[in-house]
């Protein structure tokens, strides 16, 4: 089952997160990686894989999926390659039947239909064909991984909406719902002074939109 704060933060855009992130001073942003589709959004603690070119010894790109519990988000370093894919058909199948909340990726997946006809969330840094077998190797499991620059834990909580991803390291994961929960309250009020017909100008200038993000 999805937890308390998970759910909290699956109720708030990537935008309220990233604008509290950074008052936290907490890179949690991730450059590059987006939805297959735009109305793909996925929320959960992150199951983590990270794989790096096959060797000499050989090696498989693993059999992971059966260990994922529901509800966890599938997070695979595969660091940034774009010429061999980790991700495809038949792991979008098994992923959406187990109840997986969605995959990211850093690097790419295929067979992209088949995750949109089971609106099934896959983010990751493109698509192509090209299988990833004997080309790279999955070399730890549950281990800490990147995407791009940020760093991931397993555990760690990943939100993800038509505007990217964004990470909320586990342990600070209360501070930054509390703190989303205040900057779109307060965005929420600036909406309605507008609509009252007040000036925009004023209504965040009286409400201090233009510090919600900053560091404190």
């Amino acid at each position: 089952m999805t937890d308390d704060i998970v759910k909290g933060l699956a109720r708030a855009a990537t935008s309220g997160i990233s604008d509290a992130l950074d008052r936290l001073g907490i890179a949690g942003q991730v450059h590059g990686i987006q939805p297959l589709d735009p109305d793909f959004a996925l929320a959960g603690r992150a199951f983590t894989g990270l794989y790096q070119p096959v060797d000499v010894n050989g090696g498989t790109v693993g059999d992971y999926i059966d260990d994922v519990p529901e509800g966890a988000v599938v997070v695979l370093d595969n660091r940034g390659r774009t010429d061999a894919t980790v991700w495809g058909d038949i792991l979008t199948m098994v992923a959406a039947n187990k109840g997986i909340a969605g995959t990211v990726i850093d690097g790419v997946c295929r067979d992209s239909k088949r995750a949109r006809e089971l609106n099934y969330p896959v983010f990751s840094r493109g698509r192509y064909m090209r299988t990833g077998k004997d080309r790279v190797q999955m070399t730890g499991i549950q281990v800490p991984v990147t995407l791009g620059e940020i760093r991931v834990h397993p555990g760690d909580i990943l939100i993800g909406d038509g505007d990217g991803i964004v990470v909320v390291p586990q342990e600070r994961a209360q501070e930054v719902l509390d703190l989303v929960n205040e900057i779109e309250g307060t965005e929420e009020r600036i909406r309605e002074q507008v609509q009252a017909g007040v000036a925009l100008v004023e209504a965040r200038k009286q409400l201090g939109y233009h510090q919600l993000q900053t560091k404190r």
